[in-house]
């Protein structure tokens, strides 16, 4: 496809991170030379691994591609990671060779990389000596290997099943995107990290139905809403973070930009509140289509603007290729509304994914062929749409009672005082756990016992006793994964080193 699109518009943008650009005959011409460079030139077999460690640059897609093309499993490693992470990560899915650019080069060497390849002039000689033949769409396709955010022990490298062929995984992938809605109809902004599964493939979907890809280096919401208006972008992939950051934006500056452009705001990896959501579509226009699913199994559920409307709150219905539903703790499939622990059938596939060196760690996620679950907690009602309560990993137990926090920090995020809020669970001695908020104030507000008082009070308006967080502490900003995903880990060290110097 790639080729296609560059015997018809050769000379057309197709890749751009804002420093680096590239052209479909270049594009085209480099993800090939990538494929032979991994094969010919490193000696990587089909099914051999090799990673990258960088930002946001366009030799993500490239070497992304190139690896598909060369029957490779890739990894890209977060750079947020540290040296025995990365070491970790290296190690674990045995990489045979880590891309680095210059910024990440340094991180890369102590976490003992066996061979390195710096982004840039190294890459770019490498690529000139290489083979420009194509590869063959009969044989054998790569795919990334992403790991896990690590929430519940290390993280765990994921391989989806993939088709037989190089040409049938394209096609696939080409199609994913039609399904979505990333047809490529125009250019498609990438806002989040190209480590993390979702803003990398969902571009590159987008790109194999012809769209060109303008890479964001990194989130800045001005930048955004600049970027959408003067390149004219179609289709982007944004977590709920990102709108609050949107909206927090002054209403002139917000005003000032034509966003006409925008078809499709894709969202997930994340719980959204639904006020956010509300003002984020009274403001673009009924373009958010949100899904569920994960790194695992991919996008399990869909739902556009107008659904999410009269359905609030809801991550959708099951696409065409799953089931969705609840099971209690025996593993029992759960009446229409009840609260369960979520699995996903895939109607045509046994195999979805596996963990990678972790067969035990793989059996646990199924509860039996082709039915799997990734933890996450919610219920399904009788017309099939799917809401989440929250992970099963997140759960606090108080008094032998079940408190999932999402649905307490939607609540406090409602608070006119409130830019963002984590609830997590405390040891109690009367009652096992207690539930505890850190908060993050909008500008211009300051902590006070007056303003904890009125957030609990607000809470107790909206939530039963049981949930109402017993107390607060206000944070400057609330810590977060480039993917959305509160880092509540870091939350809970914070507590019990202020109780540690309490004591």
């Amino acid at each position: 496809m790639l080729i296609e699109h560059a015997r018809s518009n050769p000379n057309g943008l197709a890749l751009d991170d804002l420093t680096r650009r590239r052209t479909w005959a270049e594009l085209a011409d480099r993800c090939t030379r990538i494929a032979h460079l991994l094969r010919d030139v490193l000696g990587l077999r089909a099914n051999d691994h090799a990673a990258m460690l960088m930002g946001n640059r366009v030799e993500g897609v490239e070497l992304t591609l190139g690896a598909i093309l060369a029957g490779v499993w890739f990894t890209p490693i977060s750079h947020h990671l540290q040296a025995a992470e990365i070491a970790y990560i290296i190690e674990d899915s045995g990489a045979q060779v880590v891309f680095v650019d210059a910024e990440h080069e340094a991180a890369a060497r102590r976490a003992a990389v066996p061979r390195i390849v710096l982004a840039g002039a190294e890459l770019n000689a490498a690529l000139a000596a290489a083979s420009d033949e194509p590869m063959p769409l009969s044989g054998p396709a790569g795919a990334t290997m992403i790991y896990t955010s690590g929430t519940t022990g290390r993280p765990k490298g994921v391989k989806r099943t993939r088709p037989a062929t190089l040409g049938a995984a394209l096609a696939a992938a080409a199609a994913a995107g039609t399904a979505l809605g990333l047809d490529g109809s125009g250019p498609h902004l990438v806002t989040g990290p190209l480590y993390h599964a979702a803003p990398l493939l969902f571009a590159i979907y987008d790109q194999l139905n012809g769209a060109p890809i303008i890479i964001m280096p990194h989130w800045d919401a001005v930048r955004m809403l600049a970027l959408v208006q003067d390149r004219a972008v179609r289709h982007t992939h944004m977590v709920p973070t990102m709108f609050v950051r949107l909206l927090r934006l002054d209403d002139n500056v917000r005003g000032t930009f034509d966003l006409s452009s925008l078809r499709l705001v894709l969202h997930g990896a994340a719980p959204i509140a639904p006020a956010v959501k509300q003002r984020m579509i009274e403001w673009w226009g009924p373009i958010l289509v949100e899904y569920w699913g994960a790194t695992e199994g991919g996008f399990c559920t869909l739902v556009d603007s107008a659904e999410w409307l009269t359905h609030p709150g809801t991550v959708g219905r099951a696409t065409a290729n799953f089931e969705v539903f609840a099971v209690d703790a025996r593993g029992r499939r759960l009446p229409a509304g009840e609260v369960g622990v979520l699995y996903c059938r895939h109607k045509h596939l046994d195999h979805v994914f596996e963990y990678h060196g972790a067969p035990e760690k793989t059996a646990a996620s199924y509860l039996k062929p082709g039915v799997f679950t990734t933890g996450d907690v919610g219920r399904v009602d009788a017309d099939g749409y799917v809401y989440l309560t929250d992970r099963a990993a997140s759960l606090i137990i108080s008094g032998g009672v079940n408190i999932y926090p999402a649905e307490i920090e939607q609540v406090l995020q409602q608070h006119p005082a409130v830019a963002d809020a984590c609830v997590f669970g405390i040891p109690d001695d009367e009652w096992g756990e207690a539930v505890k908020a850190a908060i993050e104030l909008i500008d211009g507000r300051q902590p006070s016992p007056e303003l904890e008082a009125d957030i609990l009070q607000f809470a107790r308006a909206h939530l039963a006793g049981y949930k109402v967080p017993r107390s607060i502490d206000f944070e400057k900003q609330l810590p977060r994964y480039p993917t959305g995903k509160l880092h509540t880990r870091l939350l809970r060290e914070r507590y019990w080193k202020g109780r540690e110097r309490n004591i």
